[in-house]
């Protein structure tokens, strides 16, 4: 018997107590007259989230219960417009996005103004293990947002004896860096190969007593020995995310196979497609060709299928995967899981219960945070795509994978960047305007500029090329190499005060700088204490005197990618 059920002679779905309020769009708990109930007990040694609100309680039993209070009448409305209504405001309840898939979990909850029943039974279910400093500190509102997805291969529970390794520990059996661009109109799902070759760094651990212990890195090894391997915990996972890709994650969420089980059945199952027929004796998937709906052990089965599909690896399950992430992304955005409470009650439980998280999302009001963030993508620009890679070609037969250079560096450069694999608007018209503005106006003369020269990034001995072309080939002789900037960069920006306007334009035109290069901020001083503008060389640095084109990154055109509103039938 659950919490809400503890008392009681019979039981009572949390779900059936919220009611739809036609006339608000908006759930009311309602509760009726009843034997006393126990409370849901306080998760031991951890408060509840901040912002959750406490469930009701029934009333006393030796106390009169109060009667409702009447609504007051509506007045009567004028001649010739009775019949007429003034249409419900769209319930908060619908702001909600709940999404996870393949071998890893990934719920957000934004309630509406009553809040959940459970609120501390939730927080309870909440498993959380320290992100060890390898995050930025959390996710914000005001910034992109980057959430690394784990899936393990650890058999957990009851029903999974027949897959993954008998011995795991936990392997980053599939994994997903997930970036919702800053202004929420477009998002990046980046799968990250089981077996692509890269290089784990160090990684300072929290052990069970609470001391740090560093685990040492390894050099040319399977990117899933980075969770599990040697003690490593997702944080090790985070760090060689950030090794490989230059992008620092901002959260991290972890499930095991348990996660695709629950949660598909919680919804119903999912719409997948297959173009073939399958029977994988591995997986346990058989299936003839054409669409289903899947959910509980077939669903698992079918995040797990590879010899059956495309050439039989890791890169053809990944395709499975994101087939499976998308319809189930579909399936929980639509209005009849929205708008049903005990859809979203079981989500609720199967969701928190499945969660590995780090530490800063280790509540349900910061999941709700991050929920509402979320909830502002549409599935059409939601891309799914997987790191660029090629055999290995020091093996003879191929198990591994290694980086394709180029494609993987713009990958890594326009997610870092910002910059959205789908066409749409990355800003509001006002806004892209005013970028557009920065490059028109009067222009100071070369010798006027005055800029001092950052390397960011750029190849060695960079900021000292850049500064004889400018001094030698475009007479900006007042400039100076400031040597190595704070931090890399990914993108060549020019930073100045407003008073500095015309000589910014003036460089961005020598340099090829789009307006979105072009950095309205302050000035510093340069070696003869002077105001100067602040040019910062990025990876994206080709040589002195080429120009750059900060605004025409693109994907390259042989990396596969699909979005998330479309229903592609594996092959």
């Amino acid at each position: 018997m659950d919490a809400q059920g503890r008392g009681r002679a019979e039981h009572i779905d949390p779900a059936d107590q919220w009611v739809l309020n036609p006339e608000t769009g908006e759930y009311e708990l309602r509760l009726t007259p009843s034997p006393p109930q126990s409370p849901v007990p306080p998760p031991r040694g951890r408060r509840a989230a901040p912002d959750a609100q406490a469930p009701a309680r029934a009333p006393a039993p030796d106390r009169e219960v109060p009667p409702q209070r009447r609504r007051r009448a509506a007045p009567e409305e004028p001649p010739g417009r009775r019949g007429r209504r003034r249409p419900a405001k769209k319930s908060k309840t619908k702001k909600v996005l709940l999404w996870t898939g393949g071998t890893m979990a990934f719920v957000v909850l934004a309630a509406g103004v009553g809040g959940y029943l459970y609120i501390q039974h939730l927080n309870d279910n909440i498993t959380s293990v320290s992100d060890d400093g390898a995050s930025t500190g959390g996710f914000s509102k005001d910034k992109a947002i980057n959430i690394l997805l784990m899936g393990t291969d650890k058999r957990t529970g009851s029903g999974n004896e027949g897959y993954g390794d008998k011995n795991s520990a936990g392997h980053a059996d599939t994994t997903i860096l997930l970036h919702v661009s800053k202004d929420r109109s477009n998002a990046t799902a980046l799968s990250i190969p089981r077996d692509l070759i890269v290089d784990v760094p160090d990684c300072p651990t929290e052990q069970a007593d609470g001391s740090m212990k560093t685990i040492p890195g390894s050099t040319g090894v399977r990117f899933n020995t980075s969770l599990g391997q040697s003690g490593r915990t997702p944080s090790c996972t985070m760090r060689t995310v950030t090794e490989l890709t230059g992008i620092k994650p901002d959260n991290f969420m972890v499930a095991d196979f348990n996660a695709v089980k629950t949660l598909t059945t919680a919804v119903n199952g999912v719409e997948v497609c297959l173009a073939k027929d399958i029977d994988d004796k591995d997986s346990h998937l058989k299936l003839p060709a054409g669409k289903h709906t899947i959910q509980g052990e077939d669903a698992l089965a079918f995040v797990r299928t590879r010899h059956s599909v495309g050439f039989g690896g890791d890169l053809s399950r990944i395709e499975l995967q994101q087939q499976f992430l998308s319809a189930l992304m579909r399936k929980l955005k639509s209005n009849d899981t929205l708008t049903s409470p005990t859809k979203m009650v079981k989500l609720a439980e199967a969701g928190t219960k499945a969660l590995t998280v780090d530490s800063q999302l280790d509540s349900i009001g910061k999941l709700k945070d991050l929920g509402l963030e979320l909830g502002k993508l549409d599935t059409k620009n939601l891309t799914f795509t997987t790191v660029p890679v090629q055999d290995n070609p020091a093996e003879k037969v191929k198990a591994t994978v290694v980086l394709k250079e180029a494609q993987a560096a713009q990958v890594f450069d326009m997610i870092s960047n910002d910059v959205s694999f789908t066409e749409v608007k990355q800003q509001k018209k006002k806004e892209a305007a005013a970028v557009a503005a920065r490059l028109k106006g009067t222009q100071s003369e070369p010798g006027e500029v005055r800029v001092r020269i950052l390397n960011g990034g750029a190849a060695d001995g960079s900021a000292s090329r850049e500064l004889l072309y400018l001094q030698n080939d475009a007479g900006v002789t007042k400039s100076e190499n400031a040597g190595d900037a704070p931090a890399e960069v990914a993108r060549t920006t020019l930073e100045y005060a407003p008073d500095q306007a015309a000589q910014a334009r003036r460089l961005a035109e020598i340099l090829g700088l789009s307006g979105a290069a072009m950095k309205p901020g302050e000035s510093v001083t340069n070696s003869q204490g002077l105001p100067t503008m602040t040019l910062t060389l990025g990876k994206d640095f080709k040589g002195a005197g080429v120009k750059l084109d900060a605004a025409s990154a693109k994907l390259p055109d042989d990396v596969q990618k699909s979005t998330a509103d479309k229903v592609e039938c594996a092959k």
